[in-house]
């Protein structure tokens, strides 16, 4: 039992150790600008990034309160466990009480529980209606995706379509995005604007995440899954695939740069020249999958 109790003790300590070594030398890495907290995660950052759209900031009151909650139930729970192993103890209370109900008691402990569900409930529920039910969209983005990579389409300008591939040491514009963030095309978006996400995926599921506003959703084969945002602040947001895909599961980054509207007018124009000589679509993602292949 001593032996084992020990062993316990010690792993808890290594783990310790070994878990302040890890974030140690984590942080001796160069911190990208945009590893604020706000764009992307920060070093060391607990909690939530920064809310950048209504439903994030919803989500991040509704984990607030339910962190109050929960933390009041375990100071609760801790005290009432102290006050009986101090106060009912054999050396204390020799004498046990064979008390077996206590109709007040029990209705109190059935009740209470039941008040909390329904705080927790009502929040709930409207963070989930909010979540899925897409107002009128201003723009809509088709992510399609890929091992390992993103492929966008927006279906209003049908001929704007694009892949987006991790960008590797060395290349082009790879020192302007964090470490493992940056790929060589972006998602552009107006601010202030309905943005509705149709995702779907061409092999494995995947999911599409950008955790500034809240959004994360699965790719699926064969189905068409949706979700939405509405960037409250200008500025480029990143993230990442979230489902377990493969090998390169960690290397499907995702840009969403959020820019003025008369900023997205422009580019939209711009798109369209861009992107208007991709005659094979399928080619260029074949030809995108072999670069991340090799």
């Amino acid at each position: 039992m001593f032996k084992k109790t020990y062993l316990m003790f010690a792993t808890m300590i290594a783990t310790f150790i070994s878990t302040v070594a890890a974030f140690g030398q984590a942080n001796e890495y160069p911190v990208h600008p945009a590893s604020d907290g706000i764009h992307s995660a920060a070093p060391g950052q607990l909690g939530f990034m920064e809310a950048a759209s209504p439903i994030m900031v919803e989500t991040v009151a509704f984990h607030d309160m339910l962190m109050w909650i929960i933390t009041i139930i375990t100071i609760f729970v801790t005290a009432i466990m102290i006050y009986i192993f101090i106060k009912f103890n054999a050396k204390a209370n020799p004498v046990p009480s064979k008390t077996t109900h206590n109709t007040m008691l029990e209705i109190v402990w059935t009740t209470v529980p039941v008040l909390i569900l329904v705080v927790i409930a009502i929040p709930s529920f409207r963070l989930l209606y909010n979540q899925d039910v897409i107002p009128e969209a201003d723009v809509t983005i088709k992510a399609i995706g890929n091992q390992w990579y993103w492929s966008y389409e927006y279906p209003d300008h049908e001929e704007i379509m694009f892949d987006a591939v991790m960008l590797n040491e060395g290349d082009e514009g790879y020192e302007d995005h964090p470490k493992l963030l940056g790929a060589d095309e972006v998602v552009v978006v107006p601010v202030n604007k309905v943005v509705r996400v149709q995702v779907t995926a061409n092999d494995v599921i995947h999911a599409w995440t950008i955790p500034a506003f809240g959004s994360k959703i699965d790719a699926v084969p064969g189905k068409l899954n949706e979700t939405w945002f509405t960037a409250t602040k200008e500025g480029t947001y990143y993230g990442q695939c979230s489902e377990l895909c493969g090998i390169r599961h960690g290397f499907m980054p995702i840009i969403v740069k959020v820019v003025s509207q008369s900023e997205y007018e422009a580019w939209i124009e711009e798109a369209k020249v861009k992107y208007a000589s991709n005659d094979a679509p399928l080619l260029q993602q074949f030809a995108s999958s072999q670069i991340v292949s090799e």
